[in-house]
């Protein structure tokens, strides 16, 4: 194991349960922790605190845990661009208009405008780092 690879994984150690803090219960075969790559850790931090409200524990310069998404997870300093077409991280808003015009001002693109499917309605977008997310709502 490289320095770098035994430095982030105690850093993830320490991000799943933070001291003076319970652990959220897990969920034995579920998704538990996510990580979104980013060569550029502040401004991803900086478009992920003002389009969605999330806030970060900065664990040196190559790794920041967020909260307020709904499940654990952090930002991982990578130096190239993430490949479009992997899997595919989905948000809940309520209104889904705002939070697609909270994403546009916020620096990310809108790659698929707002589009109906059955049981809801969703867009997709590239953070600044290029992931592919994208945010749903329930049916109008």
């Amino acid at each position: 194991m490289t320095a770098r690879r035994a430095w982030l994984a105690a850093a993830l150690a320490f991000c799943l349960v933070m001291p003076g803090e319970a652990a959220m219960p897990r969920n034995e075969n579920g998704i538990d922790y996510i990580e979104l790559p980013a060569a550029d850790i502040p401004a991803a931090k900086q478009f992920y605190g003002r389009a969605f409200g999330w806030t970060f524990t900065d664990y040196g310069p190559d790794y920041a845990s967020f909260h307020g998404a709904g499940i654990d997870g952090g930002l991982r300093g990578e130096p190239e661009r993430p490949p479009r077409g992997g899997a595919l991280v989905i948000l809940y808003a309520a209104d889904l208009e705002a939070a697609e015009a909270r994403v546009t001002q916020a620096g990310g693109e809108i790659v698929q405008p707002i589009f109906a499917f059955p049981g809801g309605r969703r867009f997709h977008f590239l953070d600044p780092a290029g992931n592919e997310l994208a945010v749903w709502s329930d049916a109008e």
